[in-house]
């Protein structure tokens, strides 16, 4: 990698979530979303009302400490700031005519303060949080009002942010419905009694509703950037056997189908035979077929993992590696957390989507998640996180080798650039921020912040755009 790979207005930043930092579920005219009756995250089942144990409902109070908050950033030298919009803060039941003042307000000092700081907003319009009412009145993405309920929504931030924000992402790793339709889709029905007809169905209606309002945004706002954003997870075959060959192929399907119907507006012949190999017969109208065209301007995904897959039933064991299916790689150390380390596979995605579609790609999550210790040096409080900073530098490497190999990056933001809930597991344990925040699983400490190890390292990679990277 040479000093150049990085181009001079690569956008350098950080990525987070409004339900796993915002807290204050309860104010500002905020209705509950979601994730207000999520406690443990994906590993239970939702309870009937918010409860005291659920972190997210005060998660870092980024609500009331934003402008702080922010002040880090611009230290690190952040140029954009990925964040998302509670869809419930703006309107608070989701079916509404009129939002809620109060939100739209807050995102409005919002923008103020990353104006201040000449930091770039990416806009998420909706991060696994849609309106809980929503969910319990429609069944979420299931029903085919939501597209005119998230169309109004849209319409509202474009016309009252669309002179402030430039970049927008539809729906955060849209194919993880497949995976937690509640989380992703906001479907109350049981997952054990959804058929792929009905996830199907679901997911259709939100490339519609993700169509329709990027045609909305560039009659609103010529001049934004309406991206889609999905979860990379490259498939390796496990042997050079053509039957895993085969197999690796069909999973990698999963991921690019989503970003094939965003990007040539039509659903791929590899997803159709899918659908009548296993008696999908989704209900698609004409109107969604011409909706569909409208096709985004650029290519936004989260990195993690890569996975490997294989004919070889016998071989699908659970192991280190196997969170997201597959089986693990034997060639690969894991996180604590069972993700297992791949950073030549971002550099593999990256060629890969990008000789596939031929649009500009925004690596908008990837990050280690770790058990911090804070320990006092020369005294004050700090992470010794080396063993992050190692894991981002290798991963950035592989960008600038992708960069290097001709594809058209816009920009890297690090997921939970401060401390934040997990959105898996609803802790505060798995932490993944350059900015170390004193809350714990159980609710306690005082959420100060404090710079870690590697928020010295990110502005010395952002100061130099990359050059110290090694």
């Amino acid at each position: 990698m040479t000093t150049s790979s990085f181009p001079d207005k690569f956008l350098w930043g950080g990525a987070t979530a409004a339900n796993q930092i915002e807290g204050a579920y309860d104010e500002g005219g905020k209705g509950l979303s979601i994730q207000d009756v999520m406690p443990r995250g994906i590993t239970t089942a939702p309870s009937d009302a918010p409860t005291d144990d659920n972190l997210k409902l005060g998660a870092i109070d980024f609500y009331n400490r934003y402008i702080d908050d922010i002040a880090l950033f611009a230290e690190m030298g952040f140029t954009v700031f990925r964040f998302s919009i509670a869809w419930s803060r703006i309107f608070p039941m989701g079916d509404e005519d009129k939002p809620n003042e109060e939100g739209l307000a807050f995102y409005d000092r919002l923008l103020d303060e990353l104006e201040k700081h000449g930091i770039e907003p990416l806009v998420t319009i909706s991060h696994y949080e849609t309106p809980l009412h929503l969910a319990r009145t429609y069944d979420g993405w299931s029903s085919r009002e939501l597209i005119g309920f998230y169309e109004r929504y849209c319409r509202t931030l474009f016309e009252r942010y669309g002179a402030r924000v430039k970049y927008w992402l539809t729906f955060n790793e849209i194919n993880s419905v497949l995976h937690e339709p509640f989380m992703s889709g906001g479907i109350a029905t049981p997952k054990t009694e959804l058929t792929q007809q009905n996830l199907y169905q679901a997911i259709h209606h939100e490339l519609v509703a993700s169509a329709r309002v990027t045609r909305l945004a560039r009659d609103i706002m010529p001049g934004a950037l309406v991206g889609c954003m999905i979860l990379a997870l490259p498939a390796y075959p496990l042997t050079p056997d053509p039957a895993d060959v085969v197999a690796a192929m069909k999973t990698q399907h999963d991921s690019y189908a989503f970003g094939d119907i965003h990007c040539r507006g039509e659903y791929p012949g590899y997803l159709l035979r899918y659908f009548r190999d296993h008696g999908i017969e989704l209900d698609i109208t004409d109107q969604d077929r011409d909706d569909l065209r409208n096709t985004v301007d650029f290519v936004s995904f989260s990195y993690y993992m890569s996975m490997c897959e294989t004919a070889d039933t016998s071989a699908r064991v659970t192991g280190a590696g196997n969170i997201f299916g597959g089986v693990a790689n034997p060639t690969l150390q894991a996180s604590e957390w069972g993700w297992q380390i791949d950073p030549q596979g971002l550099r593999v995605v990256m060629n890969d989507y990008w000789d596939r579609w031929q649009k500009p790609l925004f690596i908008v999550e990837n990050g280690l998640g770790a058990k911090d210790v804070l320990v006092e040096i020369d005294g004050v409080p700090s992470v010794e996180d080396d063993y992050r900073i190692d894991y981002l530098n290798q991963h950035l490497v592989q960008v600038g080798e992708a960069l290097a190999d001709g594809v058209d990056v816009l920009g890297y933001t690090t997921w939970g650039c401060i401390d934040l809930v997990s959105a898996s597991t609803a802790q505060m344990s798995k932490r993944y921020g350059f900015v170390y925040v004193d809350r714990d699983d159980d609710g306690s400490g005082s959420l100060e912040r404090y710079r870690k190890k590697s928020f010295f390292w990110y502005r010395n990679v952002i100061s130099s755009n990359g050059a110290s990277l090694s």
